[in-house]
């Protein structure tokens, strides 16, 4: 059973960067492919990002350019760096890990990850 923690939120200026971290308890984190999706209230949870167990990285066409997915599987982390912030990138941020590979397709959708953190708050003010 994983345990998935994130944090790193908080509030910045249009313009502005974070660097949202999710740490995992449990064994082999390593083989874990592991996902960023927000969400905001009345909306359904987007995909952000994505990063699997070799490194490939794939990100959401809203973000690209701004945002970046890696791993240190040392640390059990992975991380979100979020640059050129915009308003509309306000919204909980959630981690979510799943055993395995998620191909094209299965990655953009929330209910392929079996874990879950909890969130966290990221504002962005103009």
């Amino acid at each position: 059973q994983l345990q998935l923690v994130e944090s790193g939120g908080g509030t910045a200026q249009t313009g502005g960067s974070l660097r949202l971290s999710c740490t995992v308890s449990g064994n082999s984190f390593s083989r874990y492919a592991m996902g960023w999706f927000r969400q905001t209230p009345g909306k359904e949870r987007e995909f952000v990002a994505h990063i699997e167990r070799d490194d490939e990285t794939d990100v959401a066409d809203s973000v690209r350019g701004r945002f970046t997915i890696s791993r240190d599987n040392a640390k059990n982390t992975v991380y979100l760096q979020m640059n050129s912030l915009k308003t509309e990138d306000t919204a909980v941020y959630y981690c979510a890990a799943q055993g395995g590979t998620l191909g094209i397709v299965m990655r953009y959708d929330p209910e392929k990850y079996r874990y879950w953190g909890r969130g966290t708050q990221v504002t962005v003010s103009s």
